[in-house]
């Protein structure tokens, strides 16, 4: 039985019903599912990834992850289910499936996109295997019988020295998405897919001295320039940042996410597109620096540690939602980009892929790059497809092609959170 890594209970106070701390990877098969197939490769992927198959407990004020060594469901996707709950076997991970697609749900506290794709690699290695009848080649695939070395079990952070608590940092007010388009009374999640050719789109941020992440920021904070160039506001956009290179620990399987600030500032508004993205680079940059991805490591832990020394559930819960409302008040949105996915020789069999989860700013765009092309996830807190319309237009008048793939309700299930607090997180 292990205490949880502190940044869990940051995740724990801000999942509500509404907006639940999980990630989905959905992934669309070229084939129908073979349901007994897909149950073997989920047991054998477990047991390849055992600091995954946990119970949250709580002692106390403690929480605790312990051994759970009941079996992680494979649900059907039809089904209305919670993690942490009975119906997932009080597991924080599962797998559904439903005609061609499978669907890998974790809480984010567990984990985050840089894990959910190990695990979804390992997976599609053995489903792809047993559905085929084919042994796909191993590399780059962690597996069952492979020494899982301490690097990836353990937390890094709790290695790391006593790290000084930067000094908080002041940031002005961001322009905020909902504010600016007067949707306050649009409160349906959605989320809108893009698809843009892999090798195209790297052809074209290479040329104008971006990358994907980078060149997705910067053509979402054009596009909110153009709608509103009287605005008062910074626009300023996250792009989350791996902290594991700086942790000196890049296997390691737990929550290790910080954030780049790239701010849209007037100046950059005349510049050449290959100027502007040269200077988000350079911000990026700057920010990726080991010290300053240390520096947010040593935030993170102590605002970790407020959670963690507040006396009641309600105490957490107020300090979760400040912490919220914070983040949306000085960002206007979100990029995440894990890298490219290689699923390997498991890619032949994929037809689409899509990643999931929700954040503090109202938008978060997600960039998932498996089978020859981008996907990028547009995940609101609305529906109304405004921004997402500016965008494609930014797009469109640089020449990217792209296929507006669908948009549906953002669907993610609940985490059956151990307290009985006012909040809406417990269900």
């Amino acid at each position: 039985m292990n205490e949880t890594p502190s940044v869990t209970y940051r995740f724990l106070y801000l999942s509500t019903k509404t907006h639940p701390k999980v990630i989905r990877l959905r992934v669309r098969m070229r084939d129908p599912i073979a349901p007994d197939a897909l149950t073997a490769a989920v047991e054998t992927t477990m047991r390849r990834f055992p600091y995954y198959a946990v119970a949250l407990r709580r002692d106390g004020d403690r929480f605790l992850f312990e051994p759970n060594d009941r079996p992680v469901r494979v649900l059907r996707a039809s089904d209305a289910f919670a993690l942490n709950a009975p119906e997932t076997n009080g597991h924080l991970i599962a797998f559904s499936w439903a005609d061609d697609r499978i669907v890998l749900d974790v809480f984010h506290g567990l984990t985050d996109g840089t894990g959910a794709y190990e695990i979804m690699r390992t997976l599609l290695y053995y489903y792809c295997s047993l559905r085929y009848g084919r042994t796909l080649p191993p590399e780059g695939v962690r597996l069952l019988g492979d020494p899982i070395p301490d690097e990836e079990w353990a937390d890094p952070v709790l290695k790391l020295p006593d790290l000084p608590a930067p000094a908080p940092k002041t940031l002005s007010d961001a322009l905020s998405l909902v504010h600016a388009a007067g949707l306050e009374q649009d409160r349906v999640p959605t989320v809108y897919s893009v698809a843009i050719p892999e090798a195209e789109f790297m052809r074209f941020t290479a040329a104008h001295d971006g990358s994907p992440g980078t060149m997705t920021a910067l053509f979402l904070s054009r596009a909110v320039a153009g709608l509103y160039p009287d605005r008062q506001q910074v626009i300023r956009v996250s792009l989350c940042v791996n902290q594991r290179p700086a942790l000196g620990a890049p296997a390691a399987h737990g929550c290790h996410v910080g954030a780049a600030m790239l701010e849209y500032k007037d100046r950059l508004r005349d510049w050449p597109l290959d100027r502007q993205a040269t200077a988000f680079r350079g911000m990026v940059f700057a920010q990726t620096l080991e010290e300053r991805v240390l520096d947010g490591v040593a935030a993170q832990t102590a605002l970790a540690k407020r959670f963690i020394a507040a006396k009641t559930d309600d105490e957490r819960l107020a300090l979760a939602r400040a912490v919220s409302e914070n983040t949306a008040r000085v960002q206007t949105a979100t990029v995440s980009y894990v890298g490219r996915a290689n699923y390997r020789d498991a890619e032949r069999y994929i037809r689409d892929f899509r990643t999931w989860t929700i954040a503090e700013t109202p938008m978060l765009v997600e960039i998932s790059a498996v089978n020859g092309r981008f996907v990028l996830d547009f995940i609101q807190h609305f529906s109304s497809p405004v921004y997402l319309n500016a965008f494609l237009a930014e797009l469109e008048g640089c020449g990217v092609s792209f296929d507006l793939q669908d948009a549906q309700p953002l669907s993610l299930p609940a985490v059956r959170l151990p307290w009985s607090g006012s909040d809406g997180g417990k269900i």
